[in-house]
Parts: C-alpha cells; structure tokens; sequence
C-alpha cells in the first residue's frame, strides 16, 4: 500500500470555500463559491463517444427522441429498481462552473440499489469476507462536529462502526455506511456482483430517467408544510444546525421517501461514491483523460447532511463533489447499480 501523509491541515469551515487537506482527507469541493451562474459554452466539434459500457457521451445536439423505447425489464433483484435507458442532459445552465456546460448523454438501462448500502449490509459484507475497511487500517477518519471545534480532522478510532469515534454512538444499521473509502465501496460492490454507477448514470436515475429538469428529483422544494424532503443542514453551516428535519448526522434509508423512480436518499443524507474520475465537463466532452495520481479523485454525488445552500448546494441534482479513493469521511458513503 502506497504511504499516507497523516498530517491534516485542518479545515476552518467558517471561511469561504474548503480545500484537500492530505492525501488522506480531501473536502466537500461543491461550494456556492465555486463558479457563478452564466452558461459555459460547449467546446467545439464534439464527436460522440463511448464513455463507459452504459453511457455514451453526445454532446451538445438534443436527441431527436429524448426516450430510447426499451421496454421494462423483468423484476428487478432484490433491493434494486429498474433505472429505464433513456437521454438525459446532465449538469445546470444555473449551476456552478463545475455543472457545465450542459450535454446530452445516451444510457443504457440498469438496476439501481433503491437506497445507499446501509451499516447492516455493510456487517454482512465484513462478516462473510473478513475485510478491513481502510480507515481500520489507518486508524483514523475524517469527521467534524462541536466538539472538534467545527474543524475536519482526522478522529482516531472513527470507522463505519463508529463513524464520529468510539466515544460517539455506534452507527444504527438501518442508516446508510459512512467512512467507507472508493476502494472499500468497490470491494463491497465486487462481493454483491454489483459495480458502482458512473455520476452520469446516477444523473440519469435522479431525473427519473425522463430528463426531468427540476432541481430536486421530487420537484423544486426542500420542504413542504413544514417538513423536509432530505436530510440536510439547516442553519447557517457550520455555525448552527436547527436539526428541523430530525437528524444531526445520517438518518435511515428512506426516512424522507421515493422519489418517482422509486429510489430514496438521492438528495441529502450522505455524498455518494461514483466509478469515474472527477473531471471538468469540458474534459469530457473532450475525451481529455485524467492525470491520474496522488491527488486525483473520485466523482461523488447527491450531497449530505452537512449540506446547506449558502456553503454548499450538493443535494441539487447536478451538485457533485469528490475525494481521493483513499479518503474516509462521516458524510461519504455509496449505492451500487447492476446491469439490466
């Protein structure tokens, strides 16, 4: 295994925008300081290309059927929901820089787990295979709270049992898994004979795979008579969280509903690992591949707990952030899709 810097710059999550700390640590990027709101333009001559075995990048130009026709599969495997093919233009013309510019994209039909792997699927996982997670072996992970001073550190002894520290409750196991690298989240996913989505298939599922434009996959609306939609911060982060919709930290899988899908927990609650490298679209659309080293992550999406819209928007549909696949943080955890 390659060294770990275990020093931490710590993160004063007052100021205006965070930054990786280590190699071990890298933060929340989708920050509303991150780019206004006019549309980038597409670059030019973008040709069609295959990105992944499920997803087929196009470009600017609007399919002339927005629907590719495929019928339902059959029943879905346990756990899962059947995500139909379909076209569907990621990112937000009103989004961050890193949201644009707008493309279409071509997906092939999948199953989708319905929820985020829980702490109790996870247990299973562990107890059948006997793996270690990599913030066991580190020792350490990263989380925040009152009683860091509101800083990221590196908490000893945090794990997806205990994802605050050993001195914080364990993880009930009907919540989603935290502290969970991208490598660990593979592991898993190779177990389940599953694979994790490219932040383009979980795009697509998010807008219910019909392109629905709205910000949220239930509509425009964090909440409604009084009561949330998602698990998120409100307040002002990170200087005081109302805890209006329950939760502090995660709250069960699918405490806050479907969205048309079927699927829960697609805004809010924690960040999800994707199978890509995170790269500007521009880069994609482009073909550029990533530089991959040290400090090249790993494409997340759907926001957290920890979000709020005046520091960080992420439970948007086209929100996106990421970390390095070494990285275990409260706030991360994941899903897995299959094949259809």
């Amino acid at each position: 295994m390659k060294s770990i810097v275990y020093t931490l710059a710590l993160l004063i999550l007052a100021g205006c925008g965070s930054e990786s700390g280590s190699d071990r640590m890298s933060m929340d990027h989708a920050h509303h300081h991150d780019g206004g709101s006019s549309e980038a333009t597409l670059p030019d001559n973008i040709k069609p290309y295959q990105f992944s075995d499920g997803v087929t990048i196009l470009g600017a130009n609007k399919p002339e059927q927005e629907k590719t026709g495929a019928k339902p599969a059959a029943t879905p495997p346990k756990g899962m929901v059947y995500v139909p093919g379909g076209y569907t233009q990621i990112g937000a013309a009103e989004g961050l820089a890193q949201e644009q510019p707008v493309f279409w994209v071509k997906v092939k039909p999948f199953f989708m787990d319905q929820h985020p792997v829980t702490v109790g699927e996870f247990r299973q996982f562990v107890a059948a295979t006997g793996y270690k997670t990599e913030a066991e072996k580190f020792g350490n992970a990263g989380m925040i709270d009152e009683s860091t001073d509101k800083q990221w550190i590196l908490k000893e002894g945090a794990n997806w049992r205990y994802p605050q520290g050993p001195d914080f409750p364990p993880a009930p196991d009907n919540h989603p898994v935290t502290q969970v690298s991208w490598n660990d989240a593979q592991a898993y996913c190779n177990w389940a004979k599953k694979r994790l989505p490219t932040e383009f298939e979980w795009e697509h599922a998010a807008r219910n795979a019909r392109n629905d434009r709205t910000m949220y996959p239930w509509g425009n609306d964090i909440e409604k008579a009084g009561a949330y939609n998602a698990n998120i911060w409100q307040g002002k982060f990170p200087e005081h969280n109302y805890v209006t919709d329950g939760y502090k930290f995660t709250s069960p899988v699918g405490k806050f509903g479907k969205t048309p899908l079927g699927l829960t927990d697609m805004s809010g609650n924690v960040w999800e690992w994707c199978a890509n490298w995170k790269q500007e679209y521009r880069d994609v659309l482009t073909q550029t591949k990533a530089e991959v080293n040290e400090k090249t992550e790993r494409a997340q999406r759907g926001g957290s707990f920890l979000c709020e819209p005046g520091w960080c928007h992420g439970y948007r549909v086209s929100g996106r952030s990421s970390s390095t696949p070494e990285t275990a943080l409260m706030h991360v955890g994941f899903r897995c899709v299959k094949d259809a």
